[in-house]
């Protein structure tokens, strides 16, 4: 019997499970490992954080399968000399012949003194629950800072301010405008969005450090009642301490096919696989599609056709429920129709 252990079950694992159930051979056992009972949708706990949606909205239960056992745990140790998975609170330690490593990312804070004591977070679940007891439980008037204004902080500070019109909201930004990853048209839409609903955007930040009652700026200390953090993502840190070669953001380095040269049982991806793409919920998905392909033809003992290059369809963000941004056909664009195309695509993830 074959064993393969997939840890994640982010955009990456499932579709690679998705990509295998199909057409699976007899002779395989594939084992999923999740902190969490069932799939999260990553792409959607700004909401959680915000309190404009429940728990329910981010989550997808995982397939059922003869074949497929699923253990529910933190991991303990990825073991890849002697092949095997070391759990916290699972009974035994999982062995495999193939392991498929797509744990996700997590803070970067950057070494900045009390970041991580002292912010909130939504790189997961739990963390995003957090968050929106934290904000939601603020009295009026509270004061809330993000700090980052990539895709995550922008669709948090929106949210939170078509949450809840009393709150001050302050917006860090590290450079000259925000999302600097978009159009320039994008930039200034997403600016004047904050603009008329009075939330603060301060550009050039540089974050001293951070205190439980304030984030201190360029020599200027703000008071505050809760400050998020997403300014900068790592790999899981599982995966940092893995004697893998990696690169100069200690995500592991893969040949053509997904694998760890020096492991070639053992593939990477998503956020813990070195790429020329920023980390997204779509590059891990095409990944995953991409390794189930090479992972079936080697448990039907053929040669694997190299997967070929990623191809992503641009990125789309909210401004609230009715208003967005995204690159769409090629071509940047705001509004309502990038906002209908995010539900779309979040409609589409949820019946997969």
């Amino acid at each position: 019997m074959k064993r393969l252990v997939i840890l994640g079950g982010g955009y990456g694992g499932l579709n690679i499970l998705h990509g295998l159930l199909d057409d699976l051979p007899k002779d395989v056992h594939i084992v999923v490992v999740d902190r969490n009972p069932y799939h999260s949708l990553k792409t959607e706990f700004y909401t959680i954080a915000a309190g404009t949606e429940s728990d329910r909205h981010a989550r997808v239960d995982f397939p059922e399968h003869d074949q497929v056992e699923y253990v529910f745990d933190e991991i303990e140790k990825i073991d890849v000399e002697n092949e095997k998975v070391l759990m916290k609170n699972f009974a035994y330690d999982i062995e495999y012949d193939y392991l498929v490593i797509g744990l996700g990312c997590e803070d970067n804070y950057h070494g900045i003194e009390g970041a991580r004591e002292f912010t909130e977070s939504v790189q997961s679940f739990s963390q995003a629950r957090s968050a929106g007891y934290s904000i939601n439980n603020l009295g009026a008037y509270g004061k809330v800072t993000i700090v980052g204004a990539g895709l995550s902080g922008i669709e948090v500070a929106s949210e939170v301010r078509e949450s809840r019109s009393d709150l001050n909201i302050r917006l860090l930004d590290r450079g000259e405008t925000v999302l600097k990853a978009f159009d320039h048209k994008i930039q200034k839409y997403v600016e004047k969005w904050f603009h008329e609903r009075d939330v603060e955007v301060i550009h050039n930040a540089n974050v001293e450090y951070v205190e439980r009652d304030g984030v201190c700026n360029n020599g200027l200390c703000y008071m505050n009642d809760v400050t998020v953090w997403t300014a900068g993502v790592q790999p899981n840190y599982l995966v940092r301490e893995l004697p893998f070669d990696k690169d100069i953001q200690n995500k592991v380095i893969v040949n053509d096919y997904y694998q760890v040269p020096s492991h070639q049982n053992v593939y990477v991806i998503g956020d813990c696989a070195s790429a020329e793409h920023s980390p997204s919920a779509q590059l891990a998905g095409q990944q995953g599609e991409k390794v189930a392909e090479v992972i079936l033809a080697f448990l039907k003992n053929r040669v694997p056709v190299p997967p070929g290059e990623v191809k992503l369809k641009g990125a789309l963000g909210s401004l609230g429920k009715n208003d967005g941004f995204g690159n769409m056909l090629q071509k940047p664009m705001t509004g309502v129709l990038p906002r209908l195309a995010k539900s779309g695509v979040l409609w589409l993830s949820k019946r997969h």
